[in-house]
């Protein structure tokens, strides 16, 4: 049986149509980072990053800092402990503390140091360069910089909802504690409250 080219040359048509018409489902649009997106209300990359501002410029202007450097002459060498999330969502931690990591070494006012996570890998890096190194190179074990202050705290929240209506409060604490000493010299804190409406929502 043999199938004419008007035949053959119909099918094609008919296909081609169904694919154009075959439209995606998804798009996909590019979008600074720095703008601000809040869909959910829930906490997200704009609240860590702003919250790690504000708070590491106020760190920054208080007094321990101008005590230390005219006392021991220097800068002191900073680390971020644990942040803990104590909220009711799940926030990515690392996040934030990467965040406050970035605003601590670009003021310039302190020297920063590797967190615990980190240092197990430069330390066994340095301990196999003891023996596949040339002496030249290979860097001295023992001679780590010592934190003097470790930053901690953590993060906690409260949804007061009803109605498909909801304001969730958000409250950052950061405790700068001296590591030789244990004495907080500075406490810092931020609230964030949005205001979330929803038609039909399950808190």
């Amino acid at each position: 049986m043999k199938i004419s080219k008007i035949a053959v040359f119909g099918l094609l048509v008919i296909i081609l149509m169904l694919v154009g018409c075959a439209a995606p489902t998804r798009t996909v649009e590019r979008i600074s980072a720095e703008e601000v997106t809040d869909r959910s209300g829930n906490w997200n990359d704009t609240d860590s990053r702003l919250v790690a501002e504000q708070m590491i410029k106020d760190l920054m202007y208080r007094p321990w800092l101008q005590d230390f450097v005219l006392e021991e002459d220097r800068k002191p060498v900073m680390i971020v402990g644990t942040i803990r999330n104590f909220s009711s969502e799940h926030i990515q931690a690392d996040i934030f503390i990467k965040d406050i990591e970035r605003e601590l070494i670009n003021s310039g006012k302190v020297k920063f140091v590797a967190s615990k996570k980190e240092r197990d890998e430069i330390r066994d890096e340095r301990m196999e360069q003891q023996s596949y190194a040339s002496d030249e190179t290979a860097k001295r074990l023992a001679a780590e910089s010592g934190a003097d202050f470790i930053l901690q705290g953590g993060i906690k929240s409260n949804i007061d909802a009803s109605g498909g209506k909801a304001v969730k409060f958000y409250q950052v604490d950061l405790e700068l504690i001296n590591v030789e000493s244990n004495e907080k010299v500075w406490i810092g804190s931020k609230e964030i409250k949005k205001y979330v409406k929803k038609n039909k929502v399950k808190w």
